[in-house]
Parts: C-alpha cells; structure tokens; sequence
C-alpha cells in the first residue's frame, strides 16, 4: 500500500503521518510506504529518516506526475491555504485550494481510468462551509444534511471541492471521503494564517508565558476538536468500509466530525483554573470585526450521529483538551499547571 498526504509536513499532516508511521498498516494491511508532499520541509525532520518514507517537495499542482509515477492506493489532502489569507488574497486561495484540488482528482481519475488501482482519496473539509445567509439562517443544530450557505472564500473553496470529490465519486475515478473538520485546538507551534488561530493563541502563548490576543467577544460559541480526536476521525474516515451499519461508511455525504461546543469565555476560565491568574491574565480582549465576522458566522452546535456511526466521539471537555496539550507539548509549556 502506498499513501499519499499533502500537506505532510504541516500540523496535521505530521501527525497522521507520525500515527500511520507508529501502526504500520492502514485498512489491516501493510504500508509499503508514505509519500509526504510539501512546499516546504524542515530541514531537521526526524520523519524523513524512517524507511518507509518519501518526501516530495514543492508546489503541489508541478509534483503531480512524481506523486502519481508510482501507484497510489490511499491520498489523504490536507494541503490547503487557511482562512484568513484566503480573504486577504481571492487568488490564492483559488489556486492553492480549488485548483490544485481539481488537479489532484484528474490525476487520480487518470491513474484509475489508465487501469491502475481507484484511490481512496480523503480530503478535509470545515465547518467554514456553513454560514447564516440574509434569506437562510441556520438551524440550532447542525447535520450533513443542511444546506451549506458558506460566507467565506475559504468556505466556498472547501464546499466546492466537496462538490467535485462527490462527483468523481459517483462516476468511480476515486473513492472519494469528506471529513468536515472542527476547529483544532489546541495546535502546537507558531501561530498560522487561520481566522480561528486565536482559539489555540489564547492558550497555547499563555502556557508559554507569552501574552495572547482574543479578537471576537468571550460570549462566542465555537465548535472544537482536539488533535488527538481529529487525527482519529482522519483515519477512521479513511478506513471505513462501504455500506450501511454501523461502523460503515454509507453515500457520498461528508462527514462532521464530533464536535465539542463551548464558548470563549469557558475556554479561559479553564486557562485561569488549570494555569492560574497570572497565565489567564496574560490574554487580552481586543476585537477585530474581519476576524469576527468569519469566525462568528461559522455554527457551534452540530448533531454528530453520523460520525458516531463510525465510533467517533468529540472530547469530554476543554480541560481534557488543555491537560492533553500540556502532555503533549511539555516542552511548550512554562507555566505550572495543578493536577487534575
């Protein structure tokens, strides 16, 4: 078996390729080996040095033919450029979002129409691709069967890739999967382009003893998973079979992954609680009206029954998600944390 990520050495690419590097097999059978594709690869990455992996650098739409020389059974594409920046530039986010995954599944489609296997391609969506339209509020709760009404450019880029995934689908040139991710939170690193970014900021600075701003009002209600949850809704979304029952994976509709719902407020009132005053007090509530305009058109509350179908659950509660952090990261983290 031969897997494919793009994006791999991004957050979550690193970590579903650290998971897939860790079992060894995916769908019970043996890696053979796992491509990451890039722009950029640190030049430091432990990754590199397994056996099993390859690396392809550059821009994803110029690599295609390296990529596809070789037969790919499983493509997982995460590559995609974030929220915030696809407001702020339209054309990037068009090239890097919507035409290289068009690109992607006509490579796909010819490997599978040229008698190679059909891959089975995973790609992940977000909630950006709900938004309240004038004409059309959302519902209280949200399913896989609302109509999305997306408000952003990144949500509309998303929401047609949906689109075409599910199209190739139906005409069989790929196996074609839709996880609709939640927010991640809380991600490890230097903060990145994404609208919602602050929901890992306004703890992930604090820990490390550096100030952090909240741009939208602490009432907010957000939707979030962890890393931990999101890399197992990847992976059990990729390797569910077809057809109805639980645990199976039935039509072409995407998948909401479960989704932990609370509000900003909750979030540092956890910060003050776990990590102390002076932690919390290091963060700072300045709103910015784009910031809240994105953010706060996306929904909070969904009915997770169809990612439960597969055996997925959302996280018990931030604290859990702050506490794994914490585990995850300790080198991130200076501030003194009480036990649970």
């Amino acid at each position: 078996m031969r897997i494919v990520i793009t994006g791999g050495f991004g957050f979550l690419g690193r970590l579903v390729a650290d998971a897939l590097l860790t079992r060894r097999t995916l769908c019970g059978v043996p890696v053979d080996r796992l491509v990451l594709a890039d722009r950029f690869v640190p030049p430091d990455a432990p990754v590199v040095e397994d056996p099993l992996v390859d690396v392809v650098q550059g821009d994803l739409s110029e690599r295609l033919d390296t990529i596809f020389a070789q037969p790919v059974h499983v493509l997982i594409h995460l590559a995609s450029a974030v929220s915030a920046e696809c407001e702020t530039d339209f054309d990037l986010g068009m090239s890097a979002n919507l035409d290289t995954t068009r690109a992607l599944l006509d490579a796909a489609r010819s490997q599978s129409r040229g008698g190679g296997p059909t891959p089975r391609l995973v790609f992940s969506s977000s909630i950006a691709v709900y938004g309240s339209d004038p004409e059309l509020q959302l519902p209280p709760l949200i399913s896989e069967s609302t109509l999305p009404t997306p408000q952003s450019s990144y949500g509309a880029q998303k929401r047609v890739c949906e689109q075409l995934i599910a199209e190739y689908t139906r005409r069989g040139f790929v196996d074609g999967r839709v996880a609709r991710l939640m927010t991640v939170s809380v991600r490890s690193g230097k903060p990145n382009a994404a609208a919602s970014g602050f929901l890992s900021g306004i703890v992930r600075e604090p820990l490390s003893g550096l100030p952090a701003v909240c741009p939208v009002d602490p009432g907010l209600q957000v939707a979030l998973a962890s890393p931990r949850r999101t890399v197992e809704g990847i992976l059990r979304i990729t390797e569910a079979e077809r057809g109805s029952g639980p645990g199976r994976l039935e039509g072409t509709l995407p998948v909401n992954l479960p989704a932990l719902t609370v509000t900003v407020a909750e979030m540092l009132d956890t910060l003050r609680r776990v990590a102390g005053d002076a932690v919390a007090d290091l963060v700072t509530v300045a709103p910015d009206p784009v910031v809240e305009a994105i953010v706060g058109s996306w929904p909070a509350v969904f009915d997770d029954s169809r990612a439960r179908a597969l055996g997925l659950r959302p996280d018990d509660s931030f604290e859990s998600v702050l506490r794994a952090y914490v585990e995850d990261h300790p080198e991130a983290v200076t501030a003194e944390v009480t036990a649970p």
